[in-house]
């Protein structure tokens, strides 16, 4: 049994190794042509790594931007931006496959938020350009002229489809949105961390709204429909519906602006339906809010009004946030189990309120029945009276 133990024990050990070791990083990496460079980084995002050296004395730096996972049939690109992690003002470096099955590099300044992707001279020199597409990857060679104003800049690297040896957008979801950060040629330092700060402000975002808008709102709207059938829960269901529906809407209002913050720091990157809807859950909650302050009594004539009013743009509400979340999903691309979490949170407020709403419907049917019967008795006690009245005076 000892020895079964060990034999499990040192083929985990060897599966580990063996998936460890296939993990590709920049250090493992190697070129066709031997050559080595002093510095690699991983980039965060598209699998994507960046090779170079840095030449004080020339005044140039050495690079090999290798993008793996791709096909011929996508483009990929490498950049810097002196005016920040950005597309608008890069100084770009491109490759893709041709119709010829011939691999094309050349420079391209991105001056506008709809790029024609057509050659043209950077700010600074390049020289030695190339690339290489083999086994799925793409490597982009060059060396670049740089001032030293820009051995500490931005970076910004993308990828997108080709058609008829036409380059076409990329895509504006996931790691597209995410690929760009910070580069130091001197030091060494390389990352995504202004972009990790923009992805950590979209999860944020997400987080916000996902819990307001999709899980307090209709925990509120099932505490009203539902808790106020019992007697006993009169006036607590209505304190509980207005505390959920007060906190969704505090906390939504701040994973609205973070969302409107976002928008107005991606000039050019719009996600029409995401922001119409989130604009028009925006107006409905705040009009839920005065409809609060302005509830007229139960005996009211416009009460009935009221109501319909309330009922409406509330369960609108709901249904709005739903769509709209999971518009989100499809912005953010998270890992897939978020989505199913929340499908489930879906599923068992559903299930809750399924019941419920059998339950609320079987009162108010006793209710009734109990009523009618009361009702019946006390009309058959009044016809039984009278009878007797009317024998004994005819007697």
């Amino acid at each position: 049994m000892e020895k079964a133990w060990k034999i499990v024990l040192f083929s985990c050990l060897v599966v580990s190794f063996l998936a460890s070791s296939s993990a590709q990083t920049c250090r493992t990496q190697t070129f066709s042509n031997n050559k080595q460079y002093a510095n690699c980084n991983d980039l965060p995002a598209l699998n994507c790594y960046l090779h170079w050296t840095y030449d004080q004395e020339a005044g140039t730096v050495e690079i090999a931007f290798r993008h793996i996972s791709t096909a011929s049939s996508r483009w990929s690109a490498w950049a810097i931006n002196p005016s920040g992690p950005q597309m608008m003002g890069s100084q770009a470096l491109v490759a893709f496959v041709n119709s010829s099955g011939v691999v094309q590099a050349f420079t391209t300044s991105i001056d506008t938020m709809s790029p024609s992707m057509q050659q043209s001279s950077l700010s600074f020199q390049v020289t030695n350009l190339s690339a290489t597409s083999e086994n799925n990857e793409m490597t982009i060679f060059a060396v670049l002229g740089i001032s030293e104003n820009l051995l500490s800049t931005n970076q910004v690297w993308q990828e997108g489809p080709v058609s008829n040896d036409q380059l076409g957008s990329h895509p504006f979801t996931g790691a597209n949105l995410q690929s760009a950060g910070s580069i130091n040629f001197l030091t060494g330092q390389s990352g995504g961390s202004a972009s990790g700060s923009r992805t950590r402000r979209r999860n944020i975002h997400g987080v916000l709204n996902t819990v307001s808008w999709g899980i307090l709102m209709p925990l509120g709207a099932i505490a009203a429909r539902y808790m106020r059938v019992f007697k006993s829960a009169d006036p607590a269901w209505f304190y509980l519906h207005v505390a959920c529906q007060s906190s969704a809407y505090i906390v939504g209002v701040a994973g609205w602006a973070t969302g409107i913050k976002l928008g107005s720091d991606s000039p050019g990157i719009t996600q029409n339906p995401h922001r119409n809807i989130g604009i028009v859950l925006f107006c409905f909650g705040t009009l839920q809010v005065f409809a609060l302050l302005l509830r007229p009594k139960k005996d009211h004539k416009y009460r009935l009004y009221w109501n319909i009013y309330h009922h409406s743009i509330g369960y609108s509400v709901i249904i709005l946030s739903i769509i709209n979340i999971f518009e989100g999903f499809d912005i953010l691309q998270p890992e897939d189990h978020w989505e199913r979490i929340y499908i489930g949170i879906l599923i068992f407020l559903g299930i809750i309120a399924t019941l419920l709403e059998a339950f609320t419907w079987y009162i108010v049917l006793m209710r009734r029945k109990i009523g009618s019967d009361k009702h019946s008795h006390s009309m058959n006690g009044a016809n039984g009276a009278n009878g007797h009245g009317a024998r004994g005076q005819g007697v």
